[in-house]
C-alpha cells in the first residue's frame, strides 16, 4: 500500500493510501485529520472543511492541484507540505533550496569508488559529492574495522578506564561512566555537541562531508562497528544527508558541531535532506529510504564526530576549484593580450629557464602554445607586428610569474589536503594490532587550516591581476578601443559597472584573505586551549575562489567584447574556439541590456571548466609536436614535466594534464 509523508504546521504524518486514484484533495483532508486527532485543542481548527490550504511537494516546492489524482503526480513515499492559509511558514519547515543542488541521477548509478581509508583523493572526494558514484569499503577495510572494534568491545567488557569510552568528555575526562549509561553517553555527546548555527551545507558538499568521515572510519583506528559503518554507508548511497550548519567548528578538537550534526542526522534525530523528500525529520527521510538509524555502542558518538573532515572536505572543493580556473586563467589572459595587442616576446621559454619556478613555466608554456606562432598564427597578432611598442604592462607580461606562483600554491595545498583526506584524526587512536588504545592530537586542524588560508592568499592574485586586466579593456586611452566596450558611448554604459563588480569583489578578497589560523581561543575550560579556526579558514577560501572565479568571467566576457571591435581580423584558432563558445552562450554587446545573467552564464562555463575543454587539446598538441619527447605513453591524459620538459609519471611532475576528448583539432 502506497504512503505519503505530509507536514502539517510542527508535525509530520504518515498517511497511508488504499486508492491511488484518490485526489490530492483527500490526501490533504486525510493529514489534516491526524493533525487534528494528535492536537488537545484541535489545532486551533474548528471546522475541517473550513480550512482552506494548498499542497506542495517538499522537494522543489511544486504546487499540487487538489483535483489531480495522487497516481498522476506523486511516488509512493514521497513527502509533501500542507500550508494553511493564514499560516506563516512552520519554523520545523526547511524547504528545499532549488538552484542549489545540481546532484547528478545517482539514485541509479551503480559506478562505485571503494574506500579504504587511504587512496581517496580531492578529485574523487568533489565526484562523490557531485553524486557520480556510489561507495563501498574495500575487504581489507572491513577486516581492520572489525578487529579494532573487538579490542573496544574487550576493554568496555574488562571495565578498563579509556578517555571518550569509559569517561566522559574533555574537560570531564577523569569522569569515569558506569557501562549501563555508555550508550546514553554517546548519545548525549552527539545532542550537545549539535550547537552548530547558519545556513546549512549544501546537499553536494553534505555528501563531500559524510563520505570523508566514512573513509577515515574506514582506516580501522577509531573503533567504530562495522555495522555502524555500514549504515552510513547506506545512507550516503541513498543521499539522505544531515542538516549540517555551516558556522561552529573552531577546528580542535576537529570539527566537532558540523561532525556532530552530520551524525544526529542518521541517529534518527534532527533535519535530514534527500532528493526524494527534501528536508524532513530524519527519522522519516530514513524510514522513506528503508534504512535504519545507526544504534551506538561505547566510543561511537566520539568516532563519529573527533576529526578534520569538514575543513577538509570544503578545503578538498576550494583546491579543485582553484586548479581548475587557475588555468583557464592563462587562456582568459592570453584572449585579453590579443584585444590589447600585446607581444608574445615575454613568453620566450629561455627566458623562464632563467628563473626556473615550475608554475612560472608552466604558465608561460601555456601562453606559448595560445597566442601567434607558426603553430597558430593570428591576424591581429600581424596587424601591429611592427609598431613601436617595446613592452607589455606588468599585468600582461608578468602573466607567467603571477599566475605561476598561484600554480605552485595550488600543488601545494593539494597535497597537504590530500594527505589530510587519509588521515586517521580520531582521539584516542585504536591500535588493534599493539592491543592498545593511545590519546593524542591528530583532530588538530592546523594542517588544512594554514594550508587553505595560503590558498587563499594565493588564488586572490589571479582576481587582482584580472582586474586590472579589465580595467585596461575599458579604458580606452589604454586599449584603443571603445570606452567601456560599447557604441553609443554616454547613451551606453557598456561595461563600466561590471569592472565595479570586478572591483568589488577583489576588494572583498582583500578581507577574506586575512589568515584565519593566526587566531586562537581557548575553549572547553582551558583543556583545549588552541584551536586552529580552520573551518573559517576552508569556508572563506571558498569564497575567495568563487570570487576569482566571477572576476575571470568579467574579463573573459570584456575580452570577447573587445574582439567584436577588431573584427575582421581573427586571433588564434584556440583562442577563436574560446570565443566561439562564449559566443554560443551570450551574444555580443551591441547596446545596454541586463548584465547580470550573462555574467552568471560565463561563470557557470568556467566552473564547469568547459573553457579548458576548449583550449586544453591544443595545448596538448603544441606540446607534442614542439616537445617530441613529452609524447605520452597512455592515449588517455598528457602529462609535461615543466622541469626538464620530459615525460614523467604523474606523482613527480607538475602535470599539465587532462583527458583527451574526442574530435579533430583544426
Amino acid at each position: 500500500m502506497p504512503r505519503f509523508t505530509v507536514h502539517v504546521r510542527d508535525e509530520w504524518l504518515t498517511v497511508p493510501c488504499k486508492d491511488a486514484t484518490c485526489s490530492i484533495k483527500w490526501l490533504a483532508f486525510e493529514a489534516l485529520k491526524r493533525y487534528i486527532k494528535n492536537k488537545p485543542d484541535n489545532g486551533g481548527i474548528q471546522h475541517i472543511k473550513d480550512v482552506h490550504f494548498v499542497v506542495r511537494r517538499c522537494q522543489g516546492l511544486g504546487l499540487l492541484d487538489n483535483d489531480d489524482t495522487i497516481e498522476d503526480v506523486l511516488e509512493d513515499n514521497d513527502f509533501v507540505e500542507l500550508a494553511i492559509e493564514g499560516d506563516t511558514m512552520s519554523q520545523d519547515f526547511i524547504p528545499s533550496q532549488p538552484g542549489t543542488s545540481h546532484l547528478y541521477l545517482y539514485i541509479d548509478n551503480h559506478h562505485y569508488i571503494s574506500l579504504d581509508g587511504n587512496s581517496l583523493t580531492s578529485t574523487d572526494l568533489v565526484n562523490l559529492g557531485k553524486g557520480l558514484y556510489m561507495i563501498k569499503l574495500t575487504p581489507e577495510a572491513e577486516q581492520k574495522v572489525v578487529q579494532s572494534r573487538e579490542l573496544l568491545d574487550t576493554i568496555v567488557k574488562e571495565n578498563k578506564v579509556v578517555y571518550g569510552i569509559t569517561t566522559g568528555f574533555g574537560k570531564f575526562a577523569r569522569t569515569v561512566i558506569p557501562v549501563s549509561k555508555l550508550k546514553e553517553l554517546q548519545e548525549n555527546l552527539l545532542r550537545s555537541h549539535s550547537s552548530g548555527l547558519g545556513s546549512p551545507l549544501s546537499p553536494e558538499r553534505t555528501r563531500m562531508l559524510l563520505a570523508l568521515r566514512i573513509n577515515v572510519l574506514a582506516k580501522g583506528y577509531s573503533g567504530v562497528s562495522l555495522e555502524t559503518l555500514h549504515r552510513m554507508i547506506q545512507a550516503f548511497n541513498a543521499s539522505c544527508l544531515s542538516y549540517v550548519p555551516e558556522k561552529g567548528t573552531v577546528g580542535a578538537s576537529g570539527d566537532l558541531a558540523p561532525l556532530s550534526h552530520l551524525a544526529l542526522g542518521l541517529m534518527g534525530e534532527g533535519k535530514m535532506w534527500s532528493p526524494k523528500s527534501g528536508w524532513a525529520d530524519a527519522k522519516y527521510v530514513l524510514e522513506a529510504h528503508g534504512l535504519k538509524p545507526i544504534s551506538l555502542k561505547p566510543k561511537e558518538g566520539l568516532a563519529l564526530i573527533n576529526g578534520t573532515q569538514m575543513i577538509t572536505s570544503l578545503g578538498a572543493e576550494a583546491v579543485e576549484r582553484a586548479e581548475a580556473i587557475a588555468r583557464q586563467a592563462d587562456i582568459i589572459a592570453a584572449l585579453t593580450l590579443e584585444v590589447l595587442k600585446g607581444t608574445t616576446k615575454a613568453f620566450d621559454s629561455d627566458i623562464h629557464e632563467l628563473r626556473p619556478h615550475p608554475g612560472q613555466k608552466e604558465v608561460a608554456l601555456r601562453f606559448r602554445s595560445l597566442l601567434d606562432s607558426d603553430h597558430h598564427p593570428s591576424e591581429i597578432a600581424e596587424s601591429h607586428r611592427f609598431c613601436d611598442r617595446v613592452q607589455d604592462a606588468y599585468t600582461m607580461r608578468c602573466c607567467p610569474q603571477v599566475h605561476g606562483i598561484v600554480n605552485d600554491t595550488i600543488e601545494f595545498v593539494k597535497k597537504i589536503i590530500n594527505t589530510e583526506i587519509n588521515s586517521a584524526t580520531d582521539n584516542p587512536m585504536v591500535f588493534a594490532e599493539r592491543g592498545e588504545t593511545i590519546s593524542g592530537g591528530n583532530f588538530h586542524g592546523e594542517y588544512p587550516a594554514k594550508a587553505l588560508d595560503y590558498l587563499a592568499i594565493g588564488v586572490h592574485e589571479l582576481a587582482s591581476i584580472s582586474e586590472r586586466r579589465i580595467e585596461r579593456l575599458c579604458n580606452p586611452s589604454l586599449s584603443e578601443l571603445p570606452a567601456f566596450l560599447v557604441n553609443e558611448g554616454g547613451l551606453n554604459s557598456g561595461f563600466m559597472i561590471a569592472h565595479c563588480t570586478a572591483a568589488a569583489l577583489v576588494s572583498e578578497n582583500k578581507v577574506l584573505c586575512h589568515p584565519s589560523s593566526i587566531d586562537s581561543l581557548s575553549t572547553s575550560a582551558a583543556t583545549e586551549d588552541h584551536v586552529s579556526m580552520g573551518g573559517w579558514a576552508a569556508r572563506k577560501a571558498l569564497r575567495v575562489v568563487e570570487h576569482v572565479e566571477q572576476v575571470l568571467a568579467i574579463e573573459l566576457l570584456a575580452a570577447c567584447q573587445g574582439i567584436e571591435f577588431l573584427r575582421p581580423l581573427r586571433t588564434t584558432t584556440p583562442l577563436e574556439k574560446v570565443y566561439d563558445l562564449v559566443r554560443a552562450t551570450v551574444k555580443p554587446w551591441i547596446k545596454d541590456r541586463f548584465m547580470a545573467p550573462d555574467i552568471e552564464a560565463v561563470h557557470r562555463l568556467l566552473v564547469d571548466q568547459k573553457v579548458w575543454n576548449i583550449a586544453g587539446p591544443y595545448i596538448e598538441k603544441y606540446c607534442m609536436e614542439y616537445i617530441p619527447e613529452s609524447r605520452p605513453s597512455s592515449p588517455t591524459a598528457f602529462i609535461l614535466n615543466v622541469h626538464n620538459n620530459t615525460a614523467q609519471p604523474p606523482s613527480v611532475c607538475l602535470s599539465l594534464a587532462f583527458p583527451l576528448k574526442g574530435g579533430s583539432l583544426d
